[in-house]
């Protein structure tokens, strides 16, 4: 399969500089200052540029095209440290715990949770042994909802007491590595503000046109609020018109996950790309469409919708990449030549990079270009296999009734539209597929039936949705002029509202009732390491370059890379197998134990409270995925558990397993107590009321104590430095993460 680079020159572009980038992400501390090293290698390129063009043959010509793959690279790795913000010297990192107070603005949109707010925000300056300095750094910042504590709103400059700490790593196996995530954001650092730790001082928004288009998005909201009055039909509403999915309820998000409909839900391409069509559409039914006008007022139309439609939605991410994405399609079309779609794809990835160079580790954007380039590579040749139109064409006779004919027409029509949709969502998933094992661990078996028929309603819906809020402007403008009239116009949006209410009503319905009649459709629990996930992607190139050259040898290597995966999966499971481990885990103010087998587990609720669904979605469950679990059992207390445990007085239970010994100490040990020596552990819980001297007594110094979550802070703080200088090793789940003890053979 040939790479055509002329018509292409993007690729040659975005390919090193993505090179560049993961380079700096996986060795960036380790790299010395980049900016000299790519100001030489540029002027050393431009030397051989000169020469080259002076040179006879394409040697020299070769020589300065791989001398700019070089600065490139180096240049994607240069970028992608210019954009760590850590490094600067007047980062948080660099004053610690030393801040008294500081100043920051709130620089997100507000994330609203059942118990509290969450939101980020930036800090501008410090208060150091009473002195304010400049300081920069990204908090991620929790309030509680309390009476009187509005949300917070971006722009709003607040002045917090305390020192911020730095984000905390994963505390248990598995778990998702929230800290790197905010890291690839530029935030460094979380805290937990009580309301009398903050105040609200001036109002200052980082950036006017964003302040103004989240206003104008909440503006928008309120508009779905007063006319869909179903409340869960107004979450969907939101999210699928505006993005905003702070009312969609947990058990509505996992349906859609169960069937591969999230796409749905997130305001990205898919909304960018129907108001494009729809412009396209409209304009094509004007006369005159031909001349060369028309490119050009459909490219300025196409533009200004979309942006508009990123400006109402309050600009976010997912919409700004899309909007950027659409906007090179669109200028491509406009010029006239003959662009390849590769090439529009790459420049815009190009610039999207050369912006923010992080971006490459965001999820959207990684599935949303791979999704558009496996649907321009491979919907077209999927969707020849089938011509059901050609089919039914074939079928139509003169002799036959108008109304046969007909019949075949329209039947060969609808059964296409089916099999292109179709098409689309087999090519969307064969790239994607590697990526939602790898982030997602579970693959919907049911997207073909889900997307089918949700797909075309919610696109509807949205087209219904952008009518409603249009129509509410018109409305609003009228009553301007006169309140009367513009009550008696009520009536029109109410109508539309009504429709719109009933679309979403039936393809929310039409998922949930996919999930139950399809309940093993969804394989879950699937791990892939980064390697294995590299090795399907590969697999799959190799797959599709077989398609095209149909050369033996490229099936031979597919079928290698298909077998070292498999390999390294069934080599992880061996060697997983004899694996035994008990866990102490983090869940705040819980009780938990695990004992670990290989792929089987025994877990139990020390305090008698059984886990909610969050708790063993968010704890459990990733470490299950991570070891490929088959059996997991999950016990309320001791009472059913197969392992031995028993209670050797109120307030002290003893757990053995596989040649582990572990004392569960909950209140005040009895004087009288015989020594219970060689334990492997001693978990503290609910603040156990012991002194060090007791346990010293009963289990001896050996053994390190544990702080299991249910232990308050202040009792850990007070704890642990007497039972460290009584000679113990202590150890604190709630900070440094879940307790592990290796079971011998």
């Amino acid at each position: 399969m040939e790479i055509k680079w002329a018509p292409n020159a993007f690729l040659r572009l975005v390919l090193p500089l993505m090179a560049g980038i993961l380079t700096y992400l996986c060795t960036g501390e380790k790299l010395p200052d980049l900016l000299p090293i790519v100001a030489g290698l540029t002027l050393l390129f431009v030397a051989a540029q000169l020469w080259s063009a002076r040179q006879p043959g394409p040697a020299a010509t070769d020589a300065a095209g791989l001398l700019a793959i070089v600065v490139l690279y180096a240049a994607g790795a240069a970028l992608t440290q210019q954009a760590t913000e850590s490094r600067a010297p007047d980062h948080l990192y660099r004053f610690e715990s030393r801040v008294e107070f500081y100043r920051a603005v709130v620089d997100d949109y507000t994330v609203t949770r059942p118990a509290t707010y969450a939101t980020t925000v930036r800090v501008s300056a410090v208060r150091v042994a009473g002195q304010w300095q400049p300081a920069r750094g990204g908090i991620r910042v929790s309030i509680p909802r309390e009476e009187g504590v509005g949300a917070p709103e971006y722009g709003d400059v607040w002045l917090v007491r305390g020192a911020p700490a730095p984000s905390k790593p994963p505390l248990n196996p598995g778990e998702f590595d929230y800290r790197r995530y905010l890291q690839y954001h530029q935030v460094y650092h979380q805290q937990f503000i009580h309301p009398d730790q903050y105040q609200k001082i001036a109002t200052a928004p980082p950036s006017i046109l964003r302040a103004t288009a989240m206003r104008a998005a909440r503006v928008l909201d309120g508009v779905f609020r007063q006319y869909v009055h179903a409340r869960r039909e107004y979450a969907l509403a939101s999210a699928l018109v505006l993005g905003i999915k702070d009312e969609v309820d947990q058990e509505t998000k996992q349906a859609y996950a169960n069937t591969g409909t999230t796409h749905i839900m997130a305001v990205s391409g898919l909304q960018v790309g129907l108001l494009f069509g729809a412009v396209t559409w409209l304009l094509g039914r004007l006369p005159g469409r031909r001349g060369p006008w028309f490119r050009l007022v459909t490219a300025l139309l196409g533009l200004a919708t979309i942006w508009s439609y990123a400006f109402l939605t309050g600009l976010s991410a997912s919409v700004l990449r899309a909007a950027v994405m659409f906007s090179f399609i669109i200028i491509g079309r406009a010029s006239g030549r003959q662009t390849s779609m590769y090439n529009l794809l790459a420049a815009a990835a190009f610039f999207l990079l050369c912006y923010d160079p992080y971006l490459l580790c965001d999820v959207g954007f990684q599935l949303s270009f791979l999704a558009v380039l496996s649907i321009v590579y491979l919907q077209p040749r999927i969707a020849r296999w089938l011509q059901p139109q050609a089919y039914f064409l074939e079928r139509q006779r003169p002799w036959q009734p108008k109304t046969v004919r007909k019949s075949w027409q329209w039947l060969g029509k609808g059964l296409d539209y089916v099999w292109q949709a179709t098409a689309l969502s087999l090519a969307a998933q064969v790239a994607t597929f590697p990526l939602g094992l790898f982030y997602f661990h579970q693959f919907p078996l049911s997207f073909l039936a889900s997307n089918l028929v949700a797909v075309p309603i919610s696109s509807l819906a949205v087209y219904v949705g952008l009518g409603l809020l249009a129509l509410k402007g018109v409305v609003a403008t009228v009553g301007l002029l006169s309140t009367g009239a513009a009550a008696a116009l009520d009536w029109l949006p109410q109508l539309v509202a009504r429709v719109f209410e009933w679309m979403i009503w039936l393809f929310n319905e039409y998922i949930f009732s996919i999930g139950r009649l399809l309940p093993g459709a969804l394989i879950s629990g699937i791990h892939l390491t980064a390697p294995q996930t590299w090795l399907l992607f590969a697999f799959i190139l190799t797959v599709l370059v077989f398609l095209r050259l149909r050369r033996l040898p490229w099936l031979g290597v597919a079928c290698a890379l298909l077998a070292v995966l498999e390999s390294s999966r069934v080599w992880a499971a061996h060697q997983l197998a004899p694996d035994a481990r008990l866990i102490i885990y983090s869940i705040p103010r819980r009780s938990v134990v695990g004992f670990w087998q290989g792929a089987a587990a025994e877990v139990v609720t020390v305090d008698s409270l059984p886990l909610t669904e969050t708790e063993r979605t968010y704890r459990i469950v990733p470490g299950s995925i991570q070891r490929e679990a088959r059996q997991v059992n999950h016990w309320v207390g001791w009472r059913g558990c197969p392992v031995p445990a028993r209670v050797a007085e109120p307030g002290l239970i003893l757990a053995a397993w596989r040649g582990l010994r572990v004392a569960f100490v909950s209140s005040r040990l009895s004087p009288a107590r015989q020594p219970l020596p060689g334990l492997q552990a001693i978990v503290l819980r609910r603040n156990a009321r012991v002194r060090p001297e007791e346990l010293a007594a009963t289990f001896g110094t050996k053994a390190p104590v544990v702080f299991d979550s249910s232990c308050k802070s202040w009792y850990v703080a007070r704890q642990d430095s007497l039972l460290q200088v009584a000679g113990f090793q202590t150890y604190d789940v709630t900070t440094r993460g879940a307790f592990t003890v290796q079971a011998g053979p």
